[in-house]
């Protein structure tokens, strides 16, 4: 795997219940044993099967997306800094073995991978740090990833911020980047910038099946750099046929929201040197 993706600035921060102690703002040490055991994870989930029938039992990931007012984030750079937030999460020490997070981790992986953007500003961002989760940066942007659980048991300090209103201006570049994780948008889709902060951060789940146990323990030690493009029609058709070879992975959405069942939504590549 290439080292050209230069390694982003990643915050992690851990919150836990009343009797937990807080670590905010500390870094939690990336161990090989943990990355290679996520990675086994991510290269063996399933996931599909039938939603429960209490609406309130589907398990998902919160994704919060900081979008200040007065100076609103460049596109590529939120999501590019969302998909690295859930590549963090997926590849973290407290998903692995015992870690608090493990079991969340397994159950949400075995069930319908679903992921949930909202936006935060101001206090509401500050007070989203405080939920067990990942912050990732790109450039000024910035994006937190949160442990799945169940719909109905979402904290309400990340339940009362809004789903809508996540457009920013910019427009995805569709060069190639010189070599590493790349997650490619289909052209032919309209999506809004928080439907694709999911699509991005599955494709980033998907990326580290390309990748084998070691380049991932090198990967997530060195922040997960990926980059976002958007993929031109002709590159697109070649994505798909990659995807069909087994040579990159494609995001197929269940269409719950915005569009159609089945489209496929982002092409994760490796490019190597």
């Amino acid at each position: 795997m290439s080292d050209d993706l230069t390694p982003p600035t990643v915050e992690s921060q851990l919150a836990g219940s009343d009797d937990t102690a807080r670590e905010s703002g500390a870094a939690v040490p990336a161990s090989p044993e943990a990355i290679v055991a996520n990675h086994r994870r991510l290269v063996g989930y399933v996931g599909g099967g039938e939603d429960p029938e209490d609406p309130a039992a589907v398990l998902a990931m919160p994704m919060v997306l900081r979008i200040e007012k007065n100076d609103p984030p460049d596109r590529t750079d939120l999501l590019t800094a969302a998909a690295r937030a859930v590549a963090l999460l997926c590849l973290d020490d407290r998903a692995a073995g015992d870690g608090p997070w493990a079991t969340a981790m397994d159950d949400w992986c075995n069930a319908r991978i679903r992921k949930i953007a909202r936006r935060a500003r101001g206090a509401q961002w500050a007070a989203a740090q405080e939920v067990w989760g990942v912050t990732a940066s790109e450039g000024s942007a910035q994006a937190r990833a949160f442990v799945p659980g169940r719909v109905g048991d979402l904290d309400r300090r990340i339940k009362k911020l809004q789903i809508g209103g996540t457009e920013v201006e910019g427009e995805l570049p569709t060069d190639p980047p010189a070599g590493g994780v790349v997650l490619w948008t289909n052209p032919e889709l309209d999506m809004t910038v928080g439907k694709l902060a999911a699509q991005v951060g599955h494709a980033a789940m998907l990326a580290v099946k390309l990748l084998t146990p070691e380049e991932t323990v090198r990967w997530r030690i060195a922040g997960c750099p990926l980059a976002v493009r958007e993929a031109t029609p002709d590159r697109w058709r070649g994505l798909l046929a990659a995807d069909a070879a087994g040579h990159a992975v494609a995001v197929r959405d269940a269409g719950f929201t915005e569009i159609a069942p089945g489209s496929v939504t982002v092409i994760a590549q490796v490019a190597r040197a």
